[in-house]
């Protein structure tokens, strides 16, 4: 029997759909214009987003590739080509973790820092200046706000199907 939604869980519906479908879009966007954005230097917008994650400070010891995949939310195997890319390229390396011989440890390489810092971070934040036209900051932190929500959700989502045994 098909249950008959009431107006309020229409409406929910209708809304949720259109901002889902607004967040993919977004997503389709940032990888096209990300990289059009810095591919002059030869990146992607996953080379973008783990040369960032890399150069944080609280990495500088490397970070182990299953360790940057839950960091970044990207299955091991994707990101296994985009490093194996960076480091075809000389950005990133990968050596043996003193602490466990079986894990490497993902480092950004002295050319890879330069690529970053040099060249992409500041066409990087070119880039955000022009995707976030008309936003004020409070704008933008409510955004992060409802945004960090979701994904909160969403892990649990993840989790929840992670228990259960579902690929």
């Amino acid at each position: 029997m098909k249950k008959t939604l009431s107006d309020n869980e229409a409406t929910r519906l209708a809304l949720a759909n259109r901002l889902f479908f607004r967040l993919y879009q977004c997503a389709n966007m940032l990888h096209k214009t990300g990289t059009r954005a810095i591919e002059a230097h030869g990146l992607t917008t996953q080379q973008w987003a783990v040369l960032g994650a890399l150069s944080r400070p609280q990495v500088d010891d490397g970070m182990k590739l299953g360790d940057l995949a839950r960091y970044l939310m990207v299955s091991r195997q994707n990101l296994s080509g985009v490093v194996g890319r960076l480091e075809r390229d000389g950005h990133v390396t990968s050596i043996p973790d003193p602490n466990d011989r079986r894990s490497r440890l993902i480092h950004m390489t002295a050319s890879g820092r330069e690529v970053w810092l040099v060249h992409a971070v500041p066409l990087i934040a070119e880039y955000y200046e022009a995707a976030l036209e008309g936003f004020g900051v409070n704008d933008m932190v409510h955004t992060v706000h409802y945004l960090l929500r979701i994904l909160e959700n969403m892990r649990r989502l993840d989790t929840a199907s992670d228990d259960a045994g579902e690929p």
